[in-house]
C-alpha cells in the first residue's frame, strides 16, 4: 500500500479538474437548498412535529441517485476505455491501491459536499437571530446524527458507484448501472420489505436489518447502533473486493 496516497492525490486532481464534478455539485447544493428552504416554508406556514434538519436528512436519497454516478462513472470506465488503466496496471501497483485511491477519492468529496450543507441552517440562524429558532436549526443531536449517517451509508454508495464503473468501458452505461443498484439498494429494498412483512415476516424483519431507512430513523434519534456500521463497512468491503477482482481479471 505504499503507493495508495499517490494515487490518491492523483484521483482527487482529477476529480477536481473534471467537469463532472463541478456538475455534480451545482446540482447537489442547488437541490439540497431548494429542499432546505421549501422545509423552512413547510414551518413557516404551519408547525410541523419533526426538527428541520431530520426532515431534511429524510430526502437524502435525491441527490444520491445522481451525485455518486457523476462522480464515479469516470473512475475506472474511462481508464479502460483509453487504455490507461492497462499502463497503470503494469506500473508497481496493485489493483487494491487503483480501487482504494479512486474510492477515497470519491468519497472525500462526497462527504465535502454534504458538509456544506451545513452552511443552510448556520445562515438562516444568523439571519434571523433568534435563541428559539436558533435551537430548532441548530440541533446538535438531529445534525451529529444526520451527518454520521450520510458518512457511514456513503461508504457503500461510493463502492457501487466504483463497482459499477469498473465493468464497463463506457461512462454513460457506468452511470446507468450505479443509479439502477443504488435504486434498488434504497427504493426496492424498502418496497420489498414492506411487502414480504405481509406474508413471510421472518424474511422481512431480515431485510428490514438491510433497511437504509430505518438507520436513518435511528440516527436521526441520536441512537447509534453498530449494526448499520458494521453493515455498511463489511459491504462496502465486499463490493470494492469484488471491484478490484473485475479490474485484475480484465487487465
Amino acid at each position: 500500500m505504499k503507493h495508495f496516497f499517490s494515487l490518491l492525490h492523483h484521483e482527487l486532481r482529477a476529480l477536481l479538474i473534471a467537469p463532472s464534478t463541478y456538475a455534480a455539485g451545482v446540482l447537489f447544493l442547488f437541490l439540497m437548498g431548494w429542499i432546505y428552504w421549501r422545509i423552512l416554508l413547510q414551518y413557516s406556514i404551519e408547525p410541523q412535529e419533526g426538527l428541520p434538519a431530520s426532515m431534511f436528512f429524510q430526502l437524502f436519497w435525491l441527490p444520491v441517485f445522481f451525485v455518486v454516478p457523476l462522480l464515479t462513472m469516470k473512475s475506472v470506465a474511462e481508464e479502460r476505455r483509453t487504455g490507461t488503466l492497462e499502463t497503470l496496471m503494469t506500473a508497481p501497483v496493485s489493483a487494491l491501491e487503483v480501487i482504494l485511491g479512486k474510492f477515497f477519492a470519491a468519497y472525500l468529496f462526497y462527504c465535502l459536499l454534504w458538509l456544506l450543507t451545513l452552511g443552510f441552517p448556520w445562515l438562516v440562524s444568523i439571519t434571523l437571530d433568534s435563541s428559539s429558532t436558533n435551537g430548532l436549526l441548530l440541533d446538535r443531536g438531529a445534525l451529529l446524527g444526520g451527518y454520521s449517517f450520510v458518512a457511514v451509508s456513503g461508504l457503500l454508495f461510493i463502492a457501487v458507484g466504483i463497482f459499477s464503473s469498473s465493468l464497463t468501458r463506457s461512462q454513460f452505461v457506468a452511470g446507468m448501472l450505479s443509479f439502477c443498484i443504488l435504486f434498488i439498494i434504497i427504493i426496492g429494498m424498502r418496497e420489498l420489505q414492506e411487502e414480504t412483512m405481509t406474508w413471510l415476516p421472518w424474511f422481512g424483519e431480515t431485510l428490514e436489518y438491510m433497511q437504509i431507512f430505518r438507520h436513518l430513523e435511528d440516527f436521526s434519534l441520536g441512537v447509534i447502533d453498530t449494526r448499520p456500521f458494521f453493515f455498511y463497512l463489511s459491504n462496502s468491503a465486499l463490493v470494492l473486493g469484488i471491484s478490484v477482482l473485475v479490474v485484475e481479471a480484465k487487465s
